[in-house]
C-alpha cells in the first residue's frame, strides 16, 4: 500500500475512534504506524477533524428562536412605524439563521462524500475477503434478474429489502445498520451487489450517475435512488462495470 492509497482511506477515519474496529482501515492504520511521514500526516488530519467537530458542536440556534419565529406571524399586525423599529432585531436573527444554513451547506457535501466512500470501501473489503452466500426465493429471483444481459444497473432496482432479509439473503452490519448482498454472474464474471436503505444513511447524496472507486484489485460503482443506495463490486475492472450500467 502506498502513502497516497493510505491517505485516501484514512481521510474518512473519524477522530472519535468509532472506526477503530473496522477492518477496512486496518492495513492503512498499520502503515501509518510504520511510516513516520504518513503517521505525522494522519496525526495532523485527525487533529484538524477533531477541531472542526468540536466547533460544530458549539453551534446552537439563537436563544428564543422558536418564540421569535412564532411571533413573526403576528408582526404584520403591528403598525408600520413599529415594524420599522423592530427591523434591526429581525435582521440580526435572519443573519444568524443564514450563517447556520451556510455552514451546513458547505459541510454537507464533504460529509456526504465521506459516507459514500466509507460504504464503498466496506464493499470492496467484503467483496475481496468476505464469505459470500445466501438463499431464499427473493434472493434467487433478484439474482436471476441481475444475471440477464438485458438488466441495466445504475438506477432503481426492484429490491424488497425486508423480504430479502427475512428469507435468507446474506446480511451484513455496517456502521450499525443492515446491508444486504446478492452475488450474480454476468458473461462468466462474478459480481457482488450491496444495498442499504437511505433512511439508515441520511447523509448519502442522491446521484444522477454512478461513482467509481478502485482499491485492492477491486472496482465498485455506487449510486442511489430515493429509497436505497447501491454498490456493485467486481474484480474485472471499471470497463466491466460500465457494461452493466
Amino acid at each position: 500500500m502506498t502513502n497516497q492509497e493510505a491517505k485516501f482511506i484514512l481521510g474518512v477515519y473519524r477522530p472519535s475512534g468509532a472506526d477503530a474496529g473496522n477492518a477496512t482501515f486496518g492495513v492503512a492504520l498499520e502503515h501509518a504506524k510504520t511510516d513516520p511521514a504518513l503517521g505525522a500526516w494522519f496525526a495532523r488530519d485527525q487533529a484538524h477533524a477533531a477541531a472542526i467537530t468540536a466547533k460544530l458542536r458549539e453551534i446552537a440556534p439563537p436563544a428564543g428562536l422558536r418564540e421569535a419565529i412564532l411571533a413573526g406571524g403576528r408582526l404584520s399586525a403591528v403598525p408600520e412605524q413599529n415594524r420599522r423599529s423592530r427591523l434591526p432585531a429581525w435582521l440580526a436573527l435572519a443573519a444568524s439563521v443564514a450563517v447556520l444554513a451556510t455552514i451546513g451547506i458547505k459541510l454537507w457535501p464533504n460529509r456526504a462524500a465521506a459516507e459514500e466512500q466509507r460504504l464503498a470501501l466496506f464493499a470492496i473489503d467484503d467483496a475481496a475477503h468476505g464469505r459470500h452466500g445466501g438463499h431464499g426465493t427473493a434472493a434467487g429471483a433478484l439474482q436471476s434478474m441481475l444475471s440477464l444481459a438485458s438488466t441495466r444497473l445504475g438506477g432503481d432496482l426492484p429490491v424488497d429489502f425486508a423480504a430479502l432479509q427475512s428469507t435468507g439473503c446474506r446480511t451484513l452490519r455496517v456502521e450499525g445498520h443492515d446491508m444486504i448482498e446478492v452475488c450474480f454472474v454476468r458473461d462468466g464474471s462474478e459480481y457482488h451487489l450491496y444495498v442499504v436503505q437511505r433512511s439508515d444513511f441520511p447523509e448519502l447524496p442522491a446521484k444522477d450517475g454512478p461513482i467509481f472507486t478502485d482499491r485492492e484489485g477491486m472496482t465498485v460503482a455506487s449510486w442511489s435512488d430515493n429509497q436505497r443506495h447501491y454498490i456493485v463490486a467486481s474484480g474485472k475492472g471499471r470497463s466491466a462495470l460500465e457494461h452493466l450500467l
